[in-house]
This record gives structure tokens, sequence and C-alpha cells, in this order.
């Protein structure tokens, strides 16, 4: 039976060589969804797989985990490519999840995401082929949810206009001078399509900082990014947290024991910097 769609999840981004003993910290502290990429270049997803089998060997079954991972564009790695890049890109897609397969010590994810289109601001036939590729998967049975990272509000309506398996996921940086992606978050909530919000903290400080913001947190006797991924959870997102502080993780995990006012977060939506 497929795992219930998280409603926070644990971003393995940047971790390097800490990547494992912060995965099994996550999964440790309460939780149950991880997102990594077979990019080397940001992402040790091998240590993943190696979190994934000592958390087994402690009885965290592999089925009680939503585990992501990604599929990138030749343009996002550096040396390290788990693919033939002289392949086609179909044949890249195929060898990228073969390899996230046996990185990660599975036989299946339960979501699979193009980490980002391969031109702007529209789709281009390489993302097609590779979106192609990606539903294979799908239909293969080995990829539970499929969708897009790091995409804008046209690429989104393209994929649901012409595709013949709809995004289910779209993964995105969140700016609070823009919106919080509203665009996109819209699309998404219009199309019953889970947003995944990234960045949320570190590409809003000023957002942190805010008088308002500070209001709030103390009158929920929380920190300011409790408010924030509180925040997130009540205008439609999944957020991320990439936090490598185990005090932070479980800080983080009870934002799902507090509750903004409508005004608030109505607030919190109309900062701009």
């Amino acid at each position: 039976m497929p795992i219930a769609p998280p409603s926070f999840i644990y971003g393995t981004a940047w971790k390097k060589d800490a990547t494992a003993s912060l995965v099994r910290a996550a999964v440790t502290t309460g939780f149950r969804a991880i997102d990594t990429a077979n990019q080397p270049r940001h992402y040790s997803e091998a240590l993943v797989g190696e979190a994934l089998a000592a958390l087994a060997d402690q009885g965290v079954s592999r089925d009680s985990l939503f585990i992501q991972t990604k599929f990138t564009p030749l343009g996002g790695h550096d040396h390290r490519i788990p693919y033939d890049p002289r392949a086609s890109l179909t044949s890249q897609v195929s060898q990228s999840f073969e390899s996230s397969l046996q990185n990660l010590k599975t036989d299946h994810v339960d979501s699979y995401l193009l980490h980002g289109p391969y031109s702007y601001p529209g789709l281009s036939r390489e993302d097609w082929e590779v979106w192609s590729a990606i539903e294979a998967i799908h239909n293969s049975g080995r990829a539970g949810m499929v969708g897009v990272s790091n995409v804008n509000a046209l690429q989104v309506s393209a994929l649901l206009d012409n595709a013949e398996i709809k995004p289910m996921v779209v993964q995105n940086r969140c700016f609070a001078n823009r919106g919080w992606d509203r665009d996109v978050r819209t699309l998404c909530r219009e199309h019953g399509i889970m947003y995944q919000g990234f960045s949320l903290l570190t590409a809003n400080p000023y957002v942190l900082q805010h008088p308002r913001v500070l209001s709030i947190a103390k009158r929920l006797g929380v920190g300011t990014p409790q408010v924030i991924f509180r925040f997130a959870m009540q205008v439609g997102m999944v957020p991320l947290t990439g936090t490598t502080s185990l005090e932070h993780m479980k800080q983080d995990l009870t934002v799902s024991d507090i509750e903004l006012t409508a005004e608030e977060v109505k607030l919190i939506e109309s900062i701009e910097g």
C-alpha cells in the first residue's frame, strides 16, 4: 500500500559526509519523508541509502518512509555524472533512475522529480522527452508520484495541458518578496498537485526578523522558523527543512501543534521585504 503523502520533508542537499547520520537523526526524531537527488554535486544519495539500511536494521521499515529523489539534467552536474552524457535523454533518465535505486537500496521510490526544466520560460523538446521517460518509470510501478522542481507557472500549465501523466508534485524555492510562489501554488491547489516549498528560511531571512512575525512567535511560544513552517502548511505547502541541528528537528516537528489565525497567515503572505 502506498505511504500517505507527507506533511513535512527532511531535505538532504549539501549535507556531504554528514548525510547518513543526519538522515538517521531526522527519522529517529520523527520525520518520515526524505528528499534527495542523484546529483553528487549537491547531494550524497548513496549515503541516504546507507542511512535507510541502518534504520531498517533498527526496525524502521522502508515502506514506512516517503523517499523522493530526482533526475538532474547534464547542466546541473559537475564531473560526477550518474549516467552516460552521450546517451539519449530517455536513456539518461533510465540510467539515473537505476543508479538511484542502487544508491537508495530500494526497488521503488515514492516520488521522482525532474530536477529542473531544460528551457525557460516554456518547455522544450528535451523537457518533453525527459517527462515521457519519467512517465514510463511511473507506469512501471517503481515511482509512486512524479513531478518537477524549479518550475514556473507557464511550465506547470504546459504539463497539465499536454502531458499524458500530469505532474503530481511541484517543488520550488519560495521567496516572500515574490508572493511565496503564489501563481504556481494556485495552480497546484486547483489541480490537486502536492506543492513542496524549500529555502523557506534561507531565502527569507528578513521575514524571520519582521516585528509582526516575532510577535506571532511570542504569542505561540515558538521560534520564528516554526511560525514560517506552520504558515507554509496552512497555505497548502509541504515544507522542507534541511536543518543539521537535532534540537531544531525536534522544534520543527512541533509545528503541527500550533495554529496561526487567518489574519496572521494573510500578514505573512503579504510581507514583501
